[in-house]
């Protein structure tokens, strides 16, 4: 039997298909029941997408199902579907999967879902927290105060407690450099437990030795990228973190333009990071992105920079070896 799960918040939508098509059953079931129902198809194929809070229900099916994890972005014949309902998404889903026509999506292992996890929630109070900077600067803009400097280090302090303001506003800004301390805290905590991440992991002790790389981003490169053996060549890693470049072909005439920015958005955000550091400490990416940038300009020069440290991460990571410019394939 082959089963497709639409999966909500509180509930999800069942097709289940027999091996000729024939739709055998349709259910509409609290999640918590869904275990029930994983029991009674122990050993049926089950698709379900990879979007929202799907973790919890892939692992309670994964006990008795084999499930495969879908990605919504490649399969267009449910995504741009006319007609979006859950049993009909769920049918879908069904004979897609019996059809073996659905992209799926990597499934991490453990150690890579907990590091990615740090990361995510790490990079999400980190924007939370400037979000809350931006409300005492706007307080001061709104009071016509003006303050060059680290605003939020001891000087900046001393220079909002001696700041003269009204009541409320002075309340305002107390409340948010509260919820600042409060992140910073969080923050620092998530860092303490990435950097033993990164100590445990033989992947990320490889990218530190790339100049330009720190603890932080040979987390982010890691968690993003998983077992690199799930990519067959440079090319798929460069595209996964959408550094490839979008090429229009007309006739015999070939275009290359800017890149896709498709793929994972943080993995290209960490190379670009590292790449902007890297030209100024490593010889041999500092000399490429000079030459190219003599050519075109510091953007396209550093994502090229940056895509060339993917592909020698790439090499890094398959044959198990520390950076080394000359025996690195880029």
């Amino acid at each position: 039997m082959y089963l497709g799960i639409d999966t909500h918040k509180r509930y999800s939508q069942v097709a289940v298909v027999d091996d000729d098509g024939n739709l055998q059953d349709e259910i509409r079931l609290p999640n918590d029941r869904l275990s029930e129902l994983a029991e009674q198809h122990a050993g049926d194929e089950a698709a379900i997408e990879a979007s929202g809070n799907y973790r919890p229900i892939y692992e309670m099916l994964d006990e008795h199902l084999n499930v495969t994890l879908v990605n919504p972005s490649k399969n267009r014949i449910i995504a741009d579907a006319t007609v979006k309902t859950d049993r009909v998404d769920a049918k879908r889903l069904a004979q897609m999967l019996r059809a073996n026509m659905l992209a799926e999506s990597y499934v991490p292992p453990d150690e890579i879902r907990v590091l990615r996890d740090l990361v995510r929630t790490r990079k999400s109070l980190v924007e939370e927290r400037t979000a809350e900077k931006n409300r005492v600067r706007a307080v001061l803009t709104r009071t016509d105060n003006t303050y060059d400097s680290e605003l939020f280090g001891p000087t900046g302090r001393e220079f909002l407690a001696e700041l003269s303001l009204s009541d409320a506003d002075r309340a305002i800004i107390e409340a948010h450099l509260s919820v600042i301390d409060a992140y910073d805290e969080q923050i620092e905590r998530l860092e303490e437990k990435i950097e033993r991440k990164v100590l445990e992991s033989p992947a990320a002790q490889r990218l530190l030795t790339i100049p330009g790389v720190g603890q932080y981003t040979a987390a982010v490169i890691v968690a993003e990228i998983g077992e690199v053996d799930r990519f067959d060549e440079d090319k798929q890693l460069v595209s996964y973190a959408g550094l490839d470049p979008v090429v229009h072909q007309s006739g015999d005439k070939e275009v290359r333009g800017s890149i896709s920015k498709e793929g994972s958005a943080p993995l290209r955000w960490a190379l670009v990071q590292c790449a902007n550091i890297a030209v100024r400490c490593d010889e041999y990416l500092g000399n490429f992105y000079t030459r190219l940038k003599q050519r075109k300009n510091h953007q396209i020069a550093i994502v090229a920079t940056a895509r060339k440290m993917l592909v020698s991460i790439f090499h890094m990571l398959t044959r198990k070896e520390s950076y080394d410019p000359p025996g690195v394939s880029a």
